[in-house]
């Protein structure tokens, strides 16, 4: 990639759970500044949405903050995949952005069930709720038709902001290929869903991640106080942005593991033959354009009700009391999150923890976690080093445990959720390689037995 001439990057990076504006030394990769705040649900309405407004506000009041000092040259857009905004012909939303966790009537899923591409097009399995955009689009369509009937373009999340911020209207490959039943990753086109839809139309172009989409709009630019003219680039899926310094950096074949509200597997170098559509095993869509073997399961999510269970807990001791879990057979099965994940339908529940400490039951939540994570790599036959970015990074106890589980070293990149910083590769500044730990495979006595047992009493 060339890189062009600049000093800092601001990134507006909109995840299912936060918000935030963050702005980048593109010589570095450092954050040099953050502002966020809580992503909120408005419950009223069709149907439970994200609050638009109230987002465009904080990130138009942190961008303006920011253009102060440290101010910047560029900006770039990253956003969670679960999510398209409809808009009318004034470009303005013609239904508001619904919440992917909200749930449909049963006829209309029946409905969309039977009118979805198979796994063998889309690599896209069956989510519940609207984790799949295309359900979205159905349900939308089917329950509110006069509303569906003004929308005049159809946007994936992140080039919707990119949109408000240039008037420029795209979709983006790597927001397509994201579990959405829209996108064909063989073909490199859109899927069979769109006509069976009656959307094509509507679609806005589909332009590369890297693009630069125009300069932000002459009145946005007067609200914000940018004195020069500031490009904004198309904008990414989160998890592919988090994938994205890897594929530059790195030789295949490895493996990524994304974490936040999700865990998110990449096995880079891997191949589409062997996924299993029924255990949330799927193909992504990188920002060149290639699919990528991924798994998932709301890992994120499942670790904070956990930890607010659990309490605070002291780090040190809780790995030391992992020879004690593995010793008593102490353990927690899947799912505390339920709707998604390698072992669908299963209902969580602890087994001989009664009498458990505090960090006893933290050692055994990490545990879990670490063995739903190599679930997931075994489903997508990662191979190679394993990288783990984002909260879990700081996990030591996780890491430890998901090395010796692996068997294979784990290099994790504590201080970040990756997503800003792949977020702000998209304008062409090289990748600087972060502080790494490197966590080498150790035997824990009993585990692998552990592990035999732990898929049994799940079974």
């Amino acid at each position: 990639m060339t890189s062009p001439s600049y000093r800092r990057i601001a990134v507006l990076d909109i995840g299912k759970t936060n918000a935030k504006v963050v702005v980048l030394d593109a010589g570095t990769g450092a954050e040099i500044a953050v502002l966020k705040r809580p992503n909120v649900t408005v419950k009223t309405g069709p149907y439970p949405h994200y609050d638009i407004e109230a987002l465009w506000s904080f990130a138009l009041d942190a961008l303006k903050r920011l253009a102060q000092a440290p101010s910047f040259d560029a900006i770039s857009i990253t956003t969670h995949g679960a999510a398209a905004a409809l808009l009318d012909r004034d470009g303005a939303l013609a239904m508001p952005v619904i919440d992917y966790e909200h749930e449909y009537p049963q006829e209309i899923r029946d409905a969309y069930t039977a009118l979805r591409p198979s796994f063998d097009e889309t690599f896209s399995p069956r989510l519940a709720m609207g984790l799949n955009v295309g359900a979205q689009l159905h349900y939308q369509k089917s329950a509110f038709p006069a509303e569906f009937g003004k929308v005049a373009t159809i946007l994936t999340y992140a080039q919707y902001w990119t949109a408000r911020l240039t008037g420029v209207a795209a979709n983006e490959l790597t927001s397509l290929g994201c579990h959405t039943d829209l996108w064909n990753p063989k073909t490199g086109n859109y899927s069979s869903l769109i006509d069976r839809l009656g959307i094509r139309g509507l679609m806005a172009p589909v332009r590369s991640a890297f693009d630069a989409l125009g300069p932000v709009l002459p009145e946005v630019a007067a609200e914000l106080g940018l004195a020069a003219r500031v490009p904004v680039y198309c904008g990414i899926h989160d998890s592919n942005a988090s994938l994205l310094p890897h594929l530059v950096n790195r030789t295949a074949p490895f493996a990524v593991v994304s974490t936040g509200t999700w865990v998110i597997n990449f096995g880079v170098g891997g191949d589409l033959d062997h996924l299993d559509a029924k255990r949330d095993a799927l193909a992504n869509v990188d920002a060149y354009g290639r699919a990528v073997p991924s798994s998932r399961f709301m890992g994120g999510r499942e670790f904070e009700i956990l930890s607010a269970e659990i309490g605070p807990v002291d780090e040190k001791a809780a790995q030391a009391a992992i020879g004690a879990v593995v010793d008593k057979g102490m353990m927690l099965l899947p799912n505390i999150a339920p709707g998604s994940g390698p072992f669908p339908g299963k209902a969580s529940r602890w087994i001989d923890a009664d009498e458990a400490s505090r960090e006893e039951r933290h050692a055994a939540a990490c545990l879990y976690l670490a063995l739903m994570t190599d679930a997931c790599l075994g489903l997508i036959g990662a191979k190679g080093p394993i990288i783990v970015e984002g909260p879990f990074a700081l996990n030591k106890t996780y890491l430890k445990l998901l090395a010796a589980l692996a068997d294979r070293e784990v290099v994790a990149l504590p201080g970040s959720t990756g997503t800003s910083q792949g977020a702000a590769l998209l304008t062409g500044i090289r990748p600087v390689s972060g502080a790494e730990t490197h966590v080498p495979p150790a035997e824990i006595a009993g585990l692998a037995a552990y592990r035999d047992r732990w898929y049994a009493v799940m079974e």
